[in-house]
């Protein structure tokens, strides 16, 4: 942590005076605090410690391991539901009247079919929604009414996280981010319910109570860690009762729901108090970070990784389902670390993690929003290095990261899955299709956490039941070090702080999945079944699209 940093900061939410450190604000604190690596990987001063930040701490052991899975495709399959389409995060609310934000923002909706997008700060004053003019509240939605038209003219909808508080409504002036959301309760509760009455029928009678129906509105943002919420879990508690009441009040068709907190926070207190006091919600939402809870809020984010299961997201999630019952369960944030300064964001290791956690959650969740779809940032300052660890599946500049190859890849597996036959302690083989059986799609994940062995791969995968079809044509697409990698080609091009326009086309160009053709060796038979083999290096992806023909 860069004590530079702390010196920066004057607003006490933002630096952190209390001195509470329970494991669920390790998350918001590593947001605050690790950002202090900002000053090393965001700017171009100090790029040393981002060499230093790499993930050169996973051991990779020189041999190749062999893996081997066959799976039977005649086999029933299993729904594949990719519910990290329902919804993806982004900063606050004023950054989505930005043209860049928004090309970006429709770029991901076209290619990876996101069709919510969630973001703070929608009722801050620097969105212009409420303030107090002669002793009367002055509502103006002109803002929020131009970041939801262009969310609809491109075929999305919000999430509608119902933050921050409005000053002329608060209680206090603590605050948290660059950008100062009040985090504090109404001073009047009446106040309050009558902005969410106000707003809500706004909405309804702009856009139509069927539109809006199928918006969630989720009430607030992580109140179980002070530095979002500083009214404690009774207060909140309270608040969403009387937000649920006020939105209820103009159609109880509209869908309110939480408690939207860090870390699987409250959940069973959460429902036990609704189940109480008559205010069930209709969706059960929160977040989690494969850092959350593992190290102190000092700790490095690859210690934290290092410190982790691979099985924590699923661990939680099924946590979560258990409370949320039939309910649908939106984990409204999550990354694979929650350090906004993280190199590991920028490189292949996230994609294979990040494709790890989304198919190992599919069956659990409803909703899975990657946090967030660009770089386009500004938490704590603007960043200008095009790769500087950002959240984004994009840099500044629009330009893929491998991540954000990584959720095409897992999208082109279909709507079905199989479970292969076989095991490795890195590797991994999801076999899809899409609902017709024109053509089979096997991912291949090589992913381990930082520290823990892992080497390159051959991987040998066969497919039996193929009764009446051989291959008419199969590809292969690799994302690794050397494949949809664009940060390698920007160190190539001397790391420019401010790429020119050619630069980002070459950047671009680095970023692509380049199908290449793909040799398989199919055999004949009662269970006739083709078999092909690949190397597959450490903490990277790969598929291999395999085309259909009636034998």
């Amino acid at each position: 942590m860069d004590r530079k940093f702390i010196e920066l900061c004057s607003n006490r939410t933002l630096c952190g005076t209390t001195d509470t450190k329970t494991p669920m604000q390790r998350r918001t604190a590593l947001r605050r605090l690790a950002d202090g690596l900002v000053l090393a990987v965001g700017h171009s001063t100090c790029r040393a410690a981002e060499a230093a930040a790499a993930p050169a701490s996973m051991p990779a052991i020189a041999m190749p391991s062999p893996a081997t899975f066959t799976c039977d495709l005649s086999a029933p399959a299993r729904p594949l539901r990719h519910p990290w389409r329902h919804c993806v995060g982004s900063c606050h609310a004023t950054t989505a009247l930005r043209a860049d934000w928004q090309q970006q923002l429709a770029r991901a909706h076209r290619e990876l079919g996101f069709r919510h997008v969630r973001f703070h700060g929608l009722l801050d004053d620097d969105m212009g929604t409420l303030i107090t003019q002669d002793e009367r509240l002055l509502f103006s939605f002109f803002n929020i009414d131009r970041v939801f038209d262009f969310l609809l003219s491109v075929g999305m909808k919000p999430v509608v996280e119902l933050s921050f508080m409005p000053a002329t409504l608060a209680s206090g002036d603590a605050t948290v981010f660059r950008y100062r959301g009040n985090v504090t309760p109404p001073r009047r509760m009446a106040d309050w319910q009558l902005l969410m009455t106000t707003l809500a029928r706004h909405w309804v009678e702009r856009y139509g109570l069927d539109e809006v129906a199928q918006w969630p509105l989720e009430v607030w943002n992580e109140p179980n860690l002070v530095a979002f919420w500083t009214g404690g879990q009774a207060r909140y508690f309270e608040f969403f009762k009387a937000t649920w009441t006020a939105v209820k009040a103009v159609s109880p068709r509209l869908q309110v729901g939480g408690p939207a907190t860090a870390a699987n926070g409250w959940l069973d207190e959460f429902s036990a108090f609704c189940a109480a006091n008559a205010c069930p919600p209709d969706f059960i939402s929160t977040h989690y970070y494969p850092t959350d809870a593992f190290g102190s809020e000092h700790t490095d984010t690859v210690s934290q990784l290092a410190a982790a299961p691979m099985s924590v997201m699923r661990d939680r999630a099924r946590d979560a389902r258990a409370v949320a019952g039939a309910r649908p369960l939106y984990y409204t944030e999550w990354n694979i670390t929650s350090n906004s300064r993280d190199p590991l964001h920028d490189g292949p290791f996230c994609a294979a993690l990040a494709a790890y956690y989304m198919l190992d959650v599919d069956d659990l969740v409803d909703g899975y929003s990657w946090w967030t779809f660009s770089d386009i940032f500004e938490e704590n300052w603007f960043p200008s290095v095009p790769y500087h660890g950002g959240f984004g599946l994009m840099n500044l500049y629009g330009v893929p990261k491998p991540v954000y190859r990584g959720f095409q890849l897992v999208d082109r597996l279909g709507t079905r899955r199989w479970t292969p036959a076989g095991a490795h302690p890195t590797v991994q083989a999801h076999v899809g299709a899409p609902d017709d059986d024109g053509a089979t799609s096997v991912l291949l994940l090589n992913v381990a956490l930082p520290r823990h062995a892992i080497a390159d791969a051959l991987v040998t995968v066969r497919l039996t039941g193929l009764a009446g079809r051989r291959p008419r044509a199969a590809q292969l697409s690799r994302i690794d070090e050397t494949h949809a990698n664009p940060k390698a080609e920007w160190l190539r091009l001397g790391s420019p702080e401010y790429p020119e326009p050619r630069q980002v086309e070459a950047l671009e160009a680095a970023s692509a999945l380049v199908p290449e053709r793909f040799a398989i060796a199919a055999e004949d038979g009662p269970l006739r079944e083709v078999t092909f083999t690949l190397p597959l290096p450490a903490n990277a992806m790969a598929l291999v699209r395999i085309e259909w023909e009636t034998a």
